[in-house]
């Protein structure tokens, strides 16, 4: 187990990509993106959109910061959504029944913070759906998601692009 409420990464589920997991499979610019493509290639269970990722994927795909300048359109932001699940392992999960008391235990902390919230949501909803939260997030990988930034493997794929799904956004 990686923590008291999570599941460890091979008794999973479902994965549930972040937000920014989401953004760098579909964009190629992305720093991050030859990490999260070998994720995707190497992942055989299903991969799961809720609520938050996918209103945080479309709002970053339609923004001008988060896209180097180049937003994509409401109907194309769809399109690039849509196109995830071409593939069958993805797959969208709602909210589970105890998903609001798990919020609870992991919205925890000292020191006030405005991302604390939608980090202990996406944690809560992965440990009540018996999934795991994949994520570059360091601190969040040491509150029981996997990080894809600290395996071996992740630090060997950054060296480069092998393309594993289609060039989403072109």
């Amino acid at each position: 187990m990686t923590s008291s409420n999570s599941p460890d990464l091979d008794s999973a589920e479902f994965c549930f990509p972040d937000i920014n997991v989401w953004l760098a499979l579909a964009t190629l610019e992305h720093v991050h993106s030859p990490i999260a493509r070998r994720w995707w290639q190497q992942e055989s269970r299903a991969i799961a959109f809720s609520r938050l990722t996918q209103l945080g994927f479309l709002r970053l795909v339609t923004t001008a910061v988060a896209m180097d300048g180049r937003p994509l359109n409401i109907a194309r932001a769809w399109r690039v959504y849509d196109r995830f699940y071409d593939d069958d392992r993805v797959v969208f999960v709602a909210e589970p029944p105890d998903v609001d008391q798990r919020f609870r235990e992991n919205a925890v902390g000292r020191l006030a913070s405005p991302k604390i919230w939608a980090d202990a949501w996406l944690l809560s909803l992965a440990q009540a759906a018996n999934g795991v939260l994949i994520t570059f997030d360091k601190a969040l990988g040491a509150r029981g998601a996997h990080c894809l930034l600290t395996t071996k493997k992740a630090k060997a794929a950054g060296e480069k692009n092998i393309g594993l799904v289609p060039d989403v956004v072109e």
